[in-house]
């Protein structure tokens, strides 16, 4: 186990361990958790297989006070041993989608607050959140799971349909299907570039996508709000645009039945669902805040200190009120539409004080910096968010910015 320290300005006086097991830096992490973590009065201890990733601390904005120690946080054994040898906890978290099973099962281990593994399993495990989904009697969508080495299916496959890996993230080889030939063709792109990875292939679910997003203390499961999304051009399934637009009550009681059945209450969970004419449909459960800085944009759409809400009631807190949002808010995500080279790219913006649109900008690539478009969230360039009286507003002084601070891929 190896530790390196990171120096700069100290938290103070803090008393209680929060342990975050995390992969690569993100801003959730950097920019959120950490700094709520300090006005929580916590020393944190980051466990991560990607150390080195986090040895820049002025880079990264990570303050004296943080320890980071390098562990295979894939395997909750290894988290439960790192942190039994290193401080007692007092919290054990994580906002990583790929490891939240290992990280309730180590906040388990130590009788900590934390979330149910096996909630955390069926959320991430697209097959078996359908399963549990039907067996609850919520909701039935057609769906197929294809084991590594499983022969395509002739019959009995929904189509139109779409094909993802059971565990996949940020859109990455979701395609869709429309006959058995394309069908066979992305079983095995996807093969290709996952070996030994499992599939699903589901029915195509038409209409309008949304999301809403929860915070539970394991006794009550608020609703925080929602978004309407926008996707990119089909077969891909790239988000481009959130819209503020909290969900109507037959939606949010639906949703709310999903999670219930899938165990989900404690903690922050984004969930993604459509609007069908047969009533609402899940698309995926994500057991964590909701991404691509749309989490920063829910905190000052609400007036609350978000990230500190989650992490409080990993420290054993309530969720505190829910805010309320005053006026539209959208998190617009530039995205690459071809392969090339970065020749022109806006930088950081943060608004000044009294604008009647608050508009940030946050460049994800630098001049010269090469992209190979994927049709995937890694083909973002930047992301824009604003907050306004209303949509019009907001439109407009996105549209200005886009205009005056172009992204050019050459």
């Amino acid at each position: 186990m190896r530790l390196v320290r990171l120096a700069l300005p100290a938290f103070g006086g803090s008393s209680l361990r929060l342990y975050l097991t995390t992969l690569k830096p993100t801003d959730s992490v950097i920019d959120g958790f950490l700094p709520a973590a300090r006005a929580l009065g916590c020393d944190v201890t980051i466990l991560t297989d990607r150390p080195e990733q986090y040895g820049d601390s002025a880079a990264a904005g990570i303050a004296e006070g943080v320890d980071v120690l390098a562990c295979d946080v894939h395997d909750a054994r290894a988290v439960i041993d790192a942190v039994a040898h290193h401080r007692a906890p007092d919290a054990i978290f994580s906002n990583s989608d790929h490891i939240q099973a290992e990280t309730a099962l180590a906040a388990a281990y130590f009788g900590l607050p934390g979330k149910d593994w096996r909630a955390c399993v069926t959320a991430k495990n697209k097959a078996l959140t359908r399963r549990r989904l039907a067996a609850a009697g919520v909701e039935t969508v057609r769906s197929v799971r294809l084991a590594p080495g499983d022969a395509v299916p002739e019959r009995d496959v929904p189509l139109p349909a779409v094909v993802k890996p059971r565990e996949g993230v940020a859109s990455e080889d979701v395609v869709l299907v429309r006959d058995g030939r394309e069908l066979a063709e992305a079983v095995r792109e996807i093969r290709r570039r996952r070996p030994g990875e499992a599939l699903v292939v589901e029915e195509f679910l038409d209409g309008p996508l949304r999301t809403m997003e929860t915070l539970g203390d394991g006794r009550e499961t608020r609703v925080l709000g929602g978004f309407r999304t926008t996707l990119g051009p089909l077969p891909h399934f790239v988000e481009e645009r959130l819209d503020w637009e909290p969900p109507p009550p037959r939606e949010r009681d639906h949703v709310l039945r999903a999670l219930d059945a899938l165990g989900v209450g404690f903690g922050a969970c984004h969930t993604e669902y459509v609007t069908t004419p047969d009533g609402p449909r899940i698309i995926e459960v994500n057991y964590r805040v909701i991404g691509d800085h749309c989490d920063f944009l829910l905190a000052d759409l609400l007036g609350i200190p978000l990230f500190e809400r989650i992490l409080g009631v990993h420290l054993g807190a309530g969720t505190g009120d829910s805010g309320a949002a005053g006026g539209h808010g959208t998190a617009l995500s530039i995205v690459a539409d071809r392969s090339g080279t970065v020749v022109a790219a806006p930088g950081t913006v943060t608004p000044p004080p009294g604008d009647r649109v608050r508009l940030w900008h946050r460049p994800l690539r630098t001049v010269g910096d090469r992209v190979d478009q994927s049709h995937t969230n890694r083909d973002y360039l930047g992301i824009v968010r604003a907050i306004g009286p209303d949509r019009a507003s907001v439109d407009e002084a996105i549209a200005a910015f886009d205009s005056e601070s172009p992204w050019v891929v050459v």
